[in-house]
C-alpha cells in the first residue's frame, strides 16, 4: 500500500509541475493571437503566485480538517479547472480569472503532499519528490511545442494538460483510502516542540527555530529564482558570453539542480539532513564566489553549475526534517506556512534586484546572492541549533 501511494504522490508531484512553466512558453503565441500588451504575462504570473500564497497558508487547517488525500484531489482539480479555462478563454482579460483557481490549487497540493512524504517516508523520497516536479516542470513546456508543432493552438496544449489532470483527479478519487491506511500523518502524534493547544493561523511562529527556517526558505527560494531570472543577463552583460549560450547556462543550472536531487536521494542514505543542508550551502557559497572574482568566462559557468548543485538538497532536505523539528502534529500546519514564504521568496526577490540593478548594475547579482547564502546558512544552523535545544 506505501509504495502504491507513493508511485501516485510522484505522479501528482508530475502534475504539479506541469503547468508552472507553460504560460511562459506560450506567451508569445497567446499574447500575439489577444493583441494585448507583452507585459501582461506578468500580472497572470502575480495573481496565480498570490493564490498559491494564501492557500499554502490555509493548507494546515484544510489538511487538519479533511486530510491529505481529500485536500489534494481537491486541489488537483481546482488545477484542472483553471487549465480548462486558460484553453476556453476567449480574451486575455479571462486568463487572471482562471488564475485564481489555478494558485490556490497549486499551493495546497504542494504543501500537503510535502508534508505526508515527511511524515511518512524516507529523506530520499522527498530529494527524488523535487525531482520528478522537475520531470513536470520540463514536460509542460514540451506539450504545448509539440501541440504548435502539429499544428493546433496554444489552447490545444493547455487542454491536453487539463486532462491529464482530470484524469489524475478520478484516480486521486478513487485511491482515497490508501491515505488512510498508509499515513500516519494524517493522525497527528503529539508535538516534540511546543503546545499543540493553540492551532491559530500564526501558531507555527511560536515554535522554537520556526522563524528561522522560514527565513531559509525565503532565501533559498530567492537564491534559485534570482538566477533563473537574471543569471542569463549577467552572464551576457557582465561576462561577455553570447545570448544563446547565455540562455543555455541558465537551462543547465535548472537542470544539475534536477541531477542534484536525484543523486541526493541516494546520499540520504548515508548522510543527514542537517549535513546536507549545510554541505549545500556551502557549495552555493563556493560557487557564488566564483561568479563573484574577476575570473574568466568557464569560472563563472562552473559558479553555475555548483550552485545548482549545491541547491539541490537545500529544500527537500529543510522540509523532511520539519515533523522531526517541530513534531508531527505542527508539522501540517508548518509545512503550509513554508511554503507560502518559499513562494514569496520566489515571487518577490528577484524584481528585488531588478530593481537594484536598474539603478546600479547587473555586476551586483553575485553580491547581493552571496548576502543571501551567507544569512541561508546562518538561518539553517540557527534552525538546526535551536530545534535540538527544544527537543
Amino acid at each position: 500500500m506505501a509504495s502504491a501511494l507513493l508511485i501516485l504522490i510522484y505522479i501528482a508531484f508530475i502534475s504539479l509541475g506541469l503547468p508552472d512553466a507553460v504560460l511562459g512558453a506560450g506567451w508569445p503565441a497567446m499574447q500575439s493571437e489577444f493583441g494585448v500588451a507583452y507585459g501582461l504575462a506578468g500580472l497572470v504570473h502575480m495573481i496565480t503566485a498570490g493564490g498559491t500564497i494564501i492557500s499554502s497558508m490555509l493548507a494546515g487547517t484544510m489538511l487538519t480538517r479533511f486530510g491529505t488525500g481529500k485536500v489534494t484531489a481537491c486541489s488537483v482539480g481546482l488545477t484542472a479547472v483553471a487549465l480548462l479555462g486558460f484553453s476556453l478563454s476567449p480574451s486575455f482579460w479571462w486568463l487572471p480569472l482562471a488564475a485564481v483557481p489555478l494558485g490556490l490549487g497549486a499551493g495546497a497540493v504542494d504543501a500537503g503532499l510535502n508534508a505526508f512524504v515527511a511524515a511518512n517516508y524516507e529523506s530520499r523520497h522527498m530529494s527524488w519528490l523535487h525531482c520528478f516536479w522537475g520531470v513536470g516542470a520540463l514536460s509542460g513546456p514540451l506539450i504545448l511545442s509539440s501541440s504548435l508543432l502539429a499544428g493546433h493552438t496554444w489552447r490545444f496544449g493547455y487542454l491536453s494538460i487539463a486532462v491529464l489532470q482530470f484524469v489524475l483527479v478520478g484516480v486521486l478519487l478513487a485511491t482515497l483510502r490508501l491515505w488512510g491506511m498508509v499515513g500516519s500523518g494524517e493522525e497527528p502524534d503529539e508535538p516534540t516542540n511546543g503546545d499543540s493547544s493553540a492551532r491559530s493561523f500564526l501558531y507555527p511562529l511560536r515554535l522554537k527555530g520556526a522563524k528561522s527556517a522560514l527565513v531559509t526558505f525565503l532565501l533559498y527560494c530567492g537564491i534559485e529564482s534570482t538566477m533563473g531570472l537574471w543569471g542569463g543577463s549577467f552572464l551576457f552583460k557582465i561576462k561577455g558570453c553570447d545570448p544563446a549560450s547565455a540562455a543555455r547556462w541558465v537551462s543547465l543550472f535548472f537542470a544539475s539542480i534536477t541531477l542534484g536531487r536525484f543523486l541526493t536521494g541516494f546520499v540520504t542514505i548515508r548522510f543527514s539532513n542537517d549535513a546536507l543542508i549545510r554541505a549545500g550551502c556551502l557549495t552555493v557559497l563556493v560557487g557564488i564566489a566564483l561568479m563573484l572574482l574577476p575570473l574568466p568566462l568557464p569560472f563563472a559557468l562552473a559558479g553555475f553549475a555548483l550552485i545548482g548543485l549545491g541547491c539541490a538538497p537545500i529544500f527537500p532536505c529543510m522540509l523532511h526534517e520539519t515533523p522531526a523539528r517541530f513534531g508531527k502534529s505542527n508539522a501540517q500546519m508548518l509545512m503550509g506556512v513554508q511554503m507560502a514564504v518559499a513562494y514569496v521568496g520566489a515571487t518577490f526577490l528577484p524584481p528585488l534586484f531588478g530593481f537594484l540593478a536598474a539603478s546600479t548594475t547587473l555586476a551586483m547579482l553575485p553580491a547581493l546572492l552571496l548576502a543571501y547564502a551567507v544569512v541561508m546558512l546562518f538561518a539553517a544552523e540557527r534552525t538546526s541549533v535551536q530545534c535540538q535545544d527544544a527537543n
